[in-house]
């Protein structure tokens, strides 16, 4: 029939399948081929890197040697005629949102000290100039771990209503975190006077407690706390003459002879006892209100509290990065070895420069 494949084509189709199968297995083995030779070179590259780099190293040997030597001595000597330096660091906790100017105030101590401009920061610390020049760093960083940031979370959103809270994310919060929001600062003092930071604890202290608008908002935070303490006290005393009067009544009750069926007289017991027991727990509710507002008031009494004073003696800073015989070997170290790679580098191109000449010569 006309409809059927002469058996002479058959074996054609089978070959040509073959061919493409072929085809696609070459196809695949090659890619895989190039991919592997292209990790190979990435390899080969690196080690030889690495063998110039040690090649480098082996032809100036020598001179990083004596470079290294030289700084050793040069640092050495810097250590011993220079004074030490004193660190001390006083922990606080600013209210109020005073974070920000406490911040600003030393980053400003801290440029008159870069500017060696002892006078002015003599002045505004309230110090001798001669005590203000042994200053040489100011610093303040944020002190909180993962258990306070979510301790500030939980006090955040309790001034919150219901709504705005299902929209505020703790992750989020927690990625927003930034220094000025962390409940305790470490304001650290570097000195070659290893008690010139005793005598800033005031004025830093000063700086921020005698700022009127942090007054104004203390003062406004005292004034709530003693009209909260009022409303609980007369709630206090109602409840007291509530629970008097409640007394009075059942002891006149107690007292009249019994007429009539006395179930009466039992549920009016349970609803006086029920009553009696909602006062009881109202004046836990307002002994707990009691506690916190004097836990308020403990942590809201200043505007900057002290956790930790500055110590009456400063550490002495220790570390390898602290002292020259560390610091100049490696900066010789690292200034010669960028000298001669830039030296290296010309003389490549170069020998570039002239090979390509050749080549069109």
């Amino acid at each position: 029939m006309n409809d059927q494949v002469p058996s002479n084509q058959r074996p054609n189709t089978s070959n040509s399948e073959e061919i493409d199968l072929g085809q696609l297995f070459k196809l695949i083995g090659d890619g895989f081929r190039k991919l592997f030779n292209f990790i190979g070179s990435i390899f080969n590259g690196i080690f030889s890197a690495i063998i110039s780099f040690l090649l480098f190293i082996q032809k100036h040997f020598i001179k990083f040697i004596i470079a290294g030597v030289a700084g050793v001595a040069i640092g050495t000597a810097l250590d011993m005629t220079s004074e030490p330096i004193y660190v001390s660091t006083m922990v606080v906790e600013p209210n109020f949102q005073s974070a920000q100017q406490l911040y600003n105030n030393i980053n400003f101590y801290n440029e008159l000290t870069r500017a060696e401009d002892s006078v002015a920061l003599a002045e505004s610390l309230g110090i001798e100039v001669s005590e203000a020049a042994t200053i040489k760093e100011f610093a303040i960083e944020s002190y909180s771990d993962e258990n306070q940031k979510v301790k500030l979370f939980d006090e955040f959103i309790r001034n919150l209503d219901t709504t705005t809270r299902k929209a505020i994310d703790m992750e989020v919060f927690l990625e927003n975190f930034n220094s000025f929001d962390a409940k305790y600062h470490n304001i650290i003092v570097k000195a070659t006077n290893s008690m010139v930071a005793k005598k800033l604890q005031g004025p830093i202290i000063s700086s921020i407690s005698f700022n009127q608008y942090f007054l104004k908002l203390k003062n406004t935070q005292t004034e709530n706390i003693e009209l909260q303490r009022e409303v609980l006290a007369r709630q206090t005393a109602e409840i007291d003459s509530l629970q008097l009067l409640y007394k009075n009544v059942m002891m006149k009750e107690a007292d009249k002879p019994l007429q009539g069926t006395s179930i009466s007289l039992g549920d009016q017991g349970i609803a006086q006892r029920s009553r009696e027991l909602e006062l009881i727990s109202k004046i836990d509710e307002i002994k707990s209100e009691l506690v916190e507002l004097n836990e308020l008031e403990a942590s809201k009494s200043n505007i900057l509290n002290v956790i930790s004073d500055f110590p009456r003696r400063g550490v002495e800073e220790k570390g390898l990065f602290t002292k020259y015989k560390f610091v100049i070997p490696l900066l010789l170290i690292g200034f010669l070895l960028f000298a001669l790679s830039i030296l290296e580098l010309n003389k490549f191109l170069k020998q570039y420069t002239s090979a390509r000449l050749e080549e069109k010569e």
